[in-house]
């Protein structure tokens, strides 16, 4: 059965105000017009829900039963459209969005801070997962979009580059090497180097670029995460190569970054989404958002 909403407001109206006239004039139509919907009505329901003479109107027995389900389906029906509409205009909603960790560090918090202040009203929930997991849950539409390090295996995603980041040495300021601005790949030999492992990530980019150059990277510590090889670094074991997105502006003041040259070793960072795919208004505005800050700052500062 279909829903007269048309038919229920007239009943609503005429129940609520006495009258045919003053019920007419409520929802702005004839009086010919509102008697037809609640005639339509009782001929779907198959009931009579009010008593007409010409001078009073009365509910019967099911109309009375039946006057506050009308009511709340009205509400109801309202509500949801007035949720419907805010979201249209992003004002209201939920976004999922997936992205590497290191991503949620220097990049998304200002971003995220922005949008808030747009849309206070939304809510924003972050997947945190390796490169291959961010695409898996925009795949699987976990997530209506997510950042991620490029990666052309994923056909089925569109991507769109917003972020460049390059590789660095992390070391505290009391090591040797903290006294060099820059570094050549082939000077870290003879010091306890923590790099990436076999698991991370970032590994493939280091060995596609260093490998054909046959720089080595003599490793005393493997990691699968930027963070660990922060938290060695800080304890004194050794420097390690990571991306400068891995560190927190401020949040490491014994440590410095120093840069690494010939070559300089890069990653780049894109928006993924399901080609075809119809984002959400909060999620769309999320999404230019994220754009508009990459237009604007495409590179991580040192």
């Amino acid at each position: 059965m279909k829903l007269d909403v048309l038919g229920m407001q007239a009943f609503v109206a005429i129940a609520t105000l006495g009258s045919f006239a003053r019920a007419a004039d409520s929802l702005s139509v004839t009086s010919p017009a509102l008697t037809r919907r609640l005639s339509n009505l009782e001929s779907q329901l198959g009931v009579q829900l009010l008593e007409r003479t010409t001078r009073s109107v009365a509910l019967t027995p099911t109309g009375t039963s039946f006057l506050p389900r009308a009511r709340n389906l009205l509400d109801e029906l309202s509500i949801a459209i007035r949720e419907i509409s805010a979201s249209g205009q992003a004002q209201r909603g939920t976004v999922t969005i997936a992205c590497v960790p290191t991503v949620g560090v220097r990049f998304l918090p200002s971003i995220l801070g922005a949008y808030s202040c747009r849309h206070p009203d939304n809510h924003i929930r972050i997947l945190d997962h390796t490169s291959y997991g961010v695409a898996e849950a925009v795949q699987r539409r976990e997530a209506e979009f997510g950042i991620n390090m490029a990666n052309a295996q994923f056909s089925d995603l569109e991507s769109i580059p917003v972020l460049t980041d390059r590789f660095g040495l992390i070391c505290r300021r009391d090591h040797p090497l903290a006294r060099r601005r820059t570094l050549k790949w082939h000077q870290l030999q003879g010091h306890a180097l923590i790099v990436p492992g076999s698991g991370s990530s970032n590994r493939p980019l280091l060995d596609t670029v260093l490998g054909p150059l046959n720089i080595q990277l003599p490793a005393t510590y493997e990691v699968e995460r930027s963070s660990t090889a922060v938290g060695l670094v800080a304890q004194g074991l050794g420097a390690a190569i990571v991306p400068q997105l891995s560190i927190p502006p401020g949040a490491y003041p014994q440590l410095k970054l120093v840069a690494l040259a010939d070559p300089c070793v890069e990653r780049t960072f894109v928006l993924l989404r399901r080609k075809g795919a119809v984002l959400s208004p909060p999620a769309q505005a999320l999404f230019e958002l994220i754009r508009a800050q990459a237009a604007h700052e495409p590179r991580v500062p040192t």
